[in-house]
């Protein structure tokens, strides 16, 4: 949501924080879109002790999307009156510049939020987040399981070999077949994995609270890059 004209009134600071791999570009103005706090570096390392020092009631902050906004949202939010986090696509279409520093981009996420037209995101809850991280961890395991399967396939395919019974993961059956030792080796290490992330999967499944509550959530799009958030 929006902020009122209420809250607007109390913000005496109105603070942008570009976010990089290792450090945090913030700087801060007021209404009149003076400089109350000079653009300045923070390590990721110091970012919560900065925080904690420089962020008070009363100030109201933005920042962009990225992979990991929300642990920065979460040392944030309690520390000021608003946060708000910008949907990096939207940002881009409205303030779109010739200038691409850092300190122009924490210029225009601050004129932005004075403005009250920031390309809002929905935050989620910490434990939606939980779930999406579950989610994508689950997804890249089934990935993995699937290009060791396709190397297998292309061996089968090269020597022209048909599956028995017992499918791509029979040891047994590989260990008779009359093949290389440099492939042999690879067989065994690719069963050997697939054994082990179909264990980890196995694990995950097993331990899945809320499997009902995850469909339920499955249809709402993720806010920052329109991926299914929450799809099984």
């Amino acid at each position: 949501m929006k902020g009122t004209g209420k809250a607007r009134e109390i913000q005496g600071r109105y603070i942008g924080l570009d976010i990089h791999k290792e450090y945090v570009l913030a700087g801060g103005q007021n209404v009149a879109q003076e400089w109350v706090m000079q653009p300045r570096r923070i390590s990721m390392e110091r970012f919560q002790e900065w925080a904690i020092a420089n962020l008070r009631k009363g100030d109201a902050v933005v920042l962009e999307t990225t992979t990991n906004v929300w642990d920065l949202y979460d040392i944030i939010a309690p520390l000021v009156s608003r946060t708000v986090v910008a949907h990096a696509g939207g940002v881009r279409q409205i303030a779109e510049a010739r200038v691409k520093t850092d300190k122009e981009d924490v210029k225009r996420l601050i004129r932005l939020l004075i403005a009250d037209i920031v390309p809002e995101v929905w935050v989620p809850p910490v434990e939606v987040r939980q779930l999406r991280g579950m989610i994508s961890y689950r997804n890249r395991l089934v990935k993995t399981s699937t290009m060791i399967r396709n190397r297998l396939q292309s061996l089968l395919h090269r020597h022209n070999l048909i599956l028995p019974n017992g499918g791509l993961t029979d040891k047994g059956w590989w260990e008779a077949q009359k093949i290389c030792v440099l492939e042999r080796i690879q067989i065994r290490q690719e069963l050997a994995m697939l054994e082990e992330i179909d264990q980890h999967k196995a694990e995950v499944d097993r331990n899945w609270d809320d499997k009902a509550w995850a469909r339920r959530g499955a249809s709402r799009r993720c806010d920052c890059c329109n991926c299914p958030g929450l799809a099984l």
